[in-house]
């Protein structure tokens, strides 16, 4: 029942959803899924015939194609899953009910510290819930967890390529134009690593369903200082980097 509050922390526990993703979509996809937010490595590697696609998720003029990779160990869905929690949770929900059960994202990210350089490697171990659509799966809280089992996968795969990385909070909000000094600062202060737009919901979906997922993001453009600075972070080599470790590591569960 209303009661005047903010609806966001009227989570229904327990409450069957009126449509469910299975009404939607059908088929069949690997059970292991690479979301990528790199749209151009996705068309280096899986497009122009490189990869068979499986499915389309259509969203009112936005369809995302899913391809299956093949690696020495089976078959790897590989998805954009779009910009922003709403759709990225959406898209989300509709590959676990075509069979999705274990997902390794990588995107990239606003670094919050100072000094820390792009392409540096993170893995959200949490990220704190400034966007609305986690509040639909989990009751309200200031953080998500990350999935122990999917954290301890991605982070061994990065330690048996010796490659450095820093592990620690994200912060996820919905509006990329509103960071403003004072936030970055408290989110800093709460040791958030980076900000970016998708990694509190598709933490919370994966929760509420029941599937493992982590996450690999970079460091991209600089919002620690006064002015923010770009640093060419659309061109960073990280982003094929982190696409074939992604591919790689969800092989691992």
């Amino acid at each position: 029942m209303c009661n005047g509050g903010v609806p966001l922390l009227e989570f229904d526990q327990g409450q069957a959803e009126k449509v469910k993703p299975a009404d939607i979509v059908a088929g069949a996809i690997p059970d292991r899924v690479v979301l990528s937010f790199f749209a151009d490595v996705i068309d280096d590697r899986c497009g122009e015939g490189k990869a068979r696609v499986v499915h389309e998720l259509r969203w009112e003029g936005i369809v995302s194609k899913v391809f299956a990779v093949e690696t020495r160990r089976g078959s790897v869905a590989v998805v954009h899953p779009g910009v922003g929690a709403p759709l990225a949770a959406g898209i989300l929900e509709e590959l676990i009910a075509l069979g999705g059960r274990y997902f390794v994202a990588c995107g990239a990210a606003g670094s919050l510290v100072p000094g820390q350089e792009m392409g540096r490697i993170v893995v959200p171990v949490s990220a704190v819930r400034d966007e609305g659509t986690s509040y639909h799966y989990l009751s309200a809280s200031r953080f998500v967890e990350a999935d122990p089992l999917a954290l301890d996968v991605v982070i061994t795969n990065l330690s048996r390529h010796g490659l450095e990385h820093t592990t620690g909070p994200t912060w996820t909000t919905d509006a990329p134009f509103r960071e403003t000094a004072d936030r970055v600062e408290r989110r800093r202060q709460e040791g958030c690593l980076v900000v970016e737009m998708e990694a509190a919901a598709l933490m919370a979906v994966a929760a509420h369903r029941g599937v493992r997922l982590a996450y690999y993001l970079y460091a991209g453009d600089d919002v620690s200082a006064s002015e923010w600075e770009p640093r060419g972070w659309r061109s960073s080599p990280a982003r094929r980097q982190l696409f074939d470790l992604a591919v790689e590591a969800v092989t691992n569960f």
